[in-house]
């Protein structure tokens, strides 16, 4: 059961990545708390967002948009606001886990790549941060980070170099604009077994290697991310900011 957070009822929050995956699930964990939430994605999720509509009774607003083009992504927030008020509640949760092999990699697949699971992160933190400072209110990002690279995982250096980069970028931004009462904190999942996992990576024998280093014996899913990001979200954490998360069934069990 999904614990209840009531100064989210009404909160304006943003969420990228929010039609599919983790995303998917937190748009309606939002939804569900009463928040006026506005998603982006890459593909269309119109669908995706009448389906909650019909399911929670309260409409996302989902705007289309690629987070690696900057432009798009600050007319999708300045949008949010104009529809919701300032946007107080960010989540930066589009990535891409693209498996390579570092010998073959290229300048062109490190930009790619960066832009997408860190490059974003940054100009939309930046761009959320200027409307609630423009609107004189406090707010609270959520960055999405992975254990990955506590764990130092071969086959994606550049994914886990960008998710070492995001905890870098929370922490400093919660130091520079904590005097503002603007709180930043990043949640780094284990294995979350959301469709695209499941398709692209999810073999027998990998599922039961890494439930294997997992404390809790239970395979992570989406649904599993909700209460922890709203409870980074709410007051209810009013007093935590530049942290690290891990929720992860306990697969790290140090701080990072």
């Amino acid at each position: 059961m999904t614990p209840t957070f009531p100064d989210l009822e009404g909160a304006s929050v943003f969420v990228t990545g929010g039609g599919s995956g983790i995303g998917a699930a937190l748009t309606e964990g939002f939804l569900r708390q009463g928040a006026r939430v506005a998603f982006v994605g890459r593909s269309d999720y119109a669908a995706f967002a009448a389906e909650m509509a019909e399911a929670t009774g309260n409409e996302p607003l989902f705007l289309q948009c690629d987070v690696t083009d900057t432009a798009a992504l600050r007319a999708a927030l300045d949008e949010a606001s104009a529809r919701h008020g300032t946007v107080t509640r960010l989540v930066n949760n589009a990535a891409n886990d693209k498996r390579h092999e570092t010998l073959d990699v290229d300048e062109d697949f490190w930009r790619w790549s960066i832009e997408i699971n860190l490059k974003s992160y940054l100009f939309a933190c930046q761009h959320a941060i200027r409307g609630m400072l423009d609107a004189g209110v406090a707010g609270h990002v959520v960055n999405y980070s992975s254990i990955s690279y506590m764990m130092g995982n071969a086959g994606y250096a550049i994914y886990t170099a960008a998710n070492a980069g995001i905890t870098g970028l929370t922490r400093s931004l919660a130091r520079e604009f904590g005097p503002k009462g603007i709180r930043l904190n990043a949640l780094a999942p284990g294995w979350v077994l959301t469709q695209a996992q499941l398709d692209k990576w999810a073999t027998p024998e990998a599922l039961a290697a890494h439930l294997d280093r997992q404390c809790l014996k239970d395979h992570l899913k989406p649904e599993d991310m909700v209460a922890p990001t709203l409870f980074l979200a709410s007051e209810a954490s009013k007093m935590m900011t530049g942290q690290v998360m891990a929720v992860d069934g306990g697969v790290v069990t140090v701080a990072a």
